[in-house]
């Protein structure tokens, strides 16, 4: 099984030629540091200044990494990638806004996607970002402790009304509900309402999942004290598993503020952390459900070790190995004809909207070593075998 994430046959199968040539030349653009800052700038500066660029950013980077604009868009590819026993986590991306409209409306795609979860076997997640439901300085005033005033009080009521709404939701439509993580400067406003979700709806199975960035050296210690809480309270634990995605951002403003950078002291220390949280939720699996959030290899082989160790069925609902849509088709679809629970996160919404998420990405696979490498390593040894 050591050699499973090498068959790139099964892992590109659904890739015509073009758009694995696509895929190809894009990872290549990624790779080289340079190009990334000069076409992030050059974007940013387009979309600003409404010059026509959304099309070529459509055909391009959009079309790899996201499913379309609507939810309709994305339906084609949900159900293809679901021929191959890999489901879909409509993630509507839109990021940065500031206004009550625009956290109803994030509310009420997360609704849909609900909606559609109770439909279609291929979506058995909805997700929804904290900051999609309320504004970030909010969030950290009160991670903080400053005292709201009282227009932000009735703003941070209708928040955790948001959560409240879409857990219910998922609690009546038995369809779990990942909640994303962001910030540790916003994440202990977020952790404490989605602990009072698990407590509200986590009670006979897991609906409500936080997410732990295992980039933080001290999420560890916080599984275990909210797994102490949650057996002398009676409510059971849902995580996403991530690495994490704002660890440039986080270092700066820990040496900005002089505290103690949040981050682990280098990716090996992020690797254990990682691999030290997942082996603890799979132990204590009775009391807790887990998304396995990775493009490691090395943490997915261990996972599989895990559920072997301790006779686990392959497709436990209680584990999902979970990849970003665009990347790591080695690792998700070779899972999902080993018979393992596999679901992609699909990013949509407006391409403008979209733009911040799909330039973290750009950011993530030129920062993370060997990422991109093996994206273009596993690409170029298919197009080889199809002699393209």
């Amino acid at each position: 099984m050591k050699e499973l994430f090498e068959n790139t046959e099964v892992a590109f199968a659904l890739k015509s030629n073009s758009q694995l040539d696509r895929a190809y030349y894009l990872f290549e653009m990624i790779k080289r540091e340079p190009l990334v800052k000069i076409g992030t700038a050059v974007t940013k500066f387009a979309l600003k200044t409404y010059l026509p660029v959304e099309g070529i950013i459509r055909t391009t980077v959009f079309d790899h990494f996201c499913g379309g604009v609507t939810e309709k868009d994305c339906m084609p590819t949900i159900d293809r990638m679901f021929t191959k026993n890999v489901h879909s986590v409509l993630d509507y991306s839109a990021e940065g806004k500031e206004v009550e409209e625009q956290f109803d409306l994030a509310m009420q795609k997360t609704l849909n996607t609900i909606n559609f979860g109770v439909e279609k076997e291929s979506l058995p997640f909805a997700v929804f970002k904290p900051t999609g439901f309320g504004k970030l300085s909010l969030y950290q005033k009160i991670t903080e402790g400053t005292q709201l005033d009282a227009h932000e009080e009735i703003e941070w009521k209708r928040i955790k009304e948001r959560y409240n709404i879409v857990s219910k939701a998922a609690y009546d439509n038995d369809v779990p509900l990942l909640i994303d993580a962001e910030e540790t400067w916003m994440q202990k406003a977020a952790d404490d309402i989605i602990e009072e979700m698990m407590k509200k709806y986590n009670t006979k199975k897991v609906i409500v999942f936080g997410t732990l960035q295992l980039y933080r050296w001290d999420r560890l210690d916080y599984l275990k004290e909210l797994h102490q809480r949650a057996k002398e309270q009676g409510f059971k634990i849902g995580m996403k598993l991530v690495r994490g995605a704002y660890m440039e951002k986080e270092r700066e403003r820990a040496e900005e503020y002089g505290y103690k950078d949040p981050i682990c002291v280098n990716k090996a220390a992020t690797d254990k952390m990682f691999d030290e949280v997942l082996t603890y939720m799979i132990e204590n699996i009775d009391d807790m459900a887990v998304f396995a959030g990775t493009h490691n290899e090395e943490s997915s082989y261990l996972l599989m070790d895990l559920i072997d160790k301790y006779k686990l069925a392959k497709n436990d609902r209680r584990i999902w190995f979970g990849q970003l849509y665009g990347m790591s088709d080695h690792i998700s679809y070779n899972l999902a004809k080993e018979g393992y629970n596999v679901a992609k996160y699909l990013p949509f919404g407006p391409v403008r909207d979209v733009m911040p998420y799909l330039i973290r990405r750009a950011e993530e696979n030129t920062s993370v070593a060997g990422q991109t490498s093996r994206e273009l390593n596993l690409l170029k040894k298919e197009r080889a075998r199809r002699k393209i």
